[in-house]
């Protein structure tokens, strides 16, 4: 099973970030997850930070991020990220591209991050595989490495690779995978977090669900988000819904397909359940009232949609945290 589509134990990540790394890119990895983190109630993705040499990394912006320490080919599965933006090949050493190759043959998944494609290219990492790169290195890109398949993508996962073509492209990376793991109610919630409006999805069918985001370029989906965002205690139907917006349910089921990857039941649904898991968490209300509150027909309703999505029960949800909160009230 892939690790992207495992959800019964948190994933690490580990990041190498060269020199010279946009602080923007570093978040556009790291806060997502953190959002993640902080929507669940629960540490379901955890990151590790690397250098080549342990140093604290130097970013753009001058603004140094701690690093845990130097980076080391380890027999660990857990997926590496390799991060760069600028003046990456004053790190390419031959040693360093020697210990990619190591670490290769254990990690689950490596990720080229940014110019991090160049570096695993360098590393022959990308041989034979399909590869995002930012749009104006593409064509030296594809002239340099003939062996990978260059491809406009914003992001590829292929095999036991990844790419991104820059640092928004790998917010919507993030989402992706957050998407896979946890599904598709989380992932929405984590771009609304940052009123976030991904790109629409291009080409590739591995990248047409991509989204959990927000991008509603067609107006008739701005509006019918909207009409969602305010009959949540009453959910409409699809038909009305399409009605209201001045569509057919077929067509609206098109363009939400187009600007999601997701029709509008489960976009419906998301909105709803991500309502209901606020309320769970934030409040004191019974499972009957919430069920109320969010449109579902009953509690035990409420609670089978509620487990499907996020793999646990609303009460248990109250009591992981109330355990949570009991240990960090302990005296240590």
């Amino acid at each position: 099973m892939s690790v992207f589509t495992s959800i019964n134990r948190p994933l690490d990540i580990d990041l190498l970030v060269l020199p010279e790394t946009n602080l923007i890119l570093i978040a556009s990895v790291i806060e997502p997850l953190r959002g993640a983190n902080r929507i669940s109630g629960a540490e379901i993705y955890r990151w590790h930070l690397f250098t080549p040499d342990g140093s604290p990394i130097e970013t753009t912006s001058q603004i140094p991020v701690p690093a845990s320490g130097s980076f080391r080919p380890t027999h660990d599965s857990a997926p590496l990220f390799v991060l760069a933006s600028y003046n990456w090949r004053r790190s390419a050493t031959q040693a360093l591209k020697m210990q990619l190759s190591q670490t290769a043959r254990h990690r689950s998944m490596m990720a080229g991050i940014e110019s991090g494609s160049w570096l695993l290219a360098e590393a022959s990492l990308l041989n034979n595989v399909s590869a995002a790169v930012h749009w104006e290195d593409f064509e030296d890109f594809a002239l340099a490495y003939p062996q990978v398949r260059a491809v406009k993508d914003r992001f590829v996962i292929d095999g036991k690779r990844i790419t991104t073509a820059g640092s928004l492209p790998t917010v919507d990376l993030m989402l992706e995978i957050i998407r896979r793991r946890q599904g598709y109610s989380l992932a929405l919630e984590v771009s609304r977090l940052f009123i976030y409006e991904p790109a629409a999805v291009y080409g590739a069918v591995e990248l047409s669900p991509s989204t959990a985001g927000l991008r509603m370029r067609d107006p008739r989906v701005a509006q019918a988000v909207r009409l969602m965002e305010e009959n949540i205690e009453q959910p409409l139907v699809l038909t009305r819904l399409a009605r209201r917006v001045g569509v057919s349910a077929r067509h609206l089921q098109a363009l939400f397909q187009e600007s999601f990857g997701a029709p509008p039941h489960v976009h419906y649904l998301a909105l709803r359940l991500n309502a209901a898991r606020r309320k769970v968490i934030e409040t004191k209300e019974s499972f009957a009232e919430i069920a109320a509150a969010t449109g579902f027909n009953s509690a035990s309703a409420f609670s089978r949609s509620y487990r499907a999505s996020f793999s646990e029960s609303p009460s248990g949800t109250r009591q992981r945290l109330r355990r949570r909160s009991t240990a960090a009230a302990e005296p240590t």
